[in-house]
């Protein structure tokens, strides 16, 4: 299974969201990519690796203002994580088996 249509479908507004608030890669994860997920309740699971080449304070605003940009974009419920604050090691290893990049290389 490959990302989603209604994500392919807004791949050019993410990567400009990911541009403007310095996200080197995005990737998706969760019911997302499962046949689990329902359009009608479902969130969205995104994890993210923001650069950390900026002024004091910039990385929390740039983080924040991309979990609420992909919510306006998606109308809907986001979880968005950074490698680094993964620690519990099942779900890194669920993250890791699921996960598509979206935006990156």
């Amino acid at each position: 299974m490959g990302l989603p249509r209604f994500i392919l479908d807004r791949q050019g507004d993410i990567a400009a969201l990911c541009q403007r608030h310095h996200a080197r890669r995005l990737d998706l994860f969760g019911s997302a990519v499962r046949a689990d997920f329902s359009p009608e309740r479902s969130d969205l699971d995104f994890v993210v690796d923001l650069s950390e080449d900026q002024p004091p304070g910039k990385y929390a605003e740039d983080f924040f203002a991309l979990k609420d940009g992909l919510e306006t974009m998606f109308s809907r419920p986001v979880d968005l994580l950074t490698d680094a604050s993964v620690v519990n090691p099942y779900l890194r290893q669920r993250i890791n088996a699921e996960r598509m990049t979206v935006y990156g290389t």
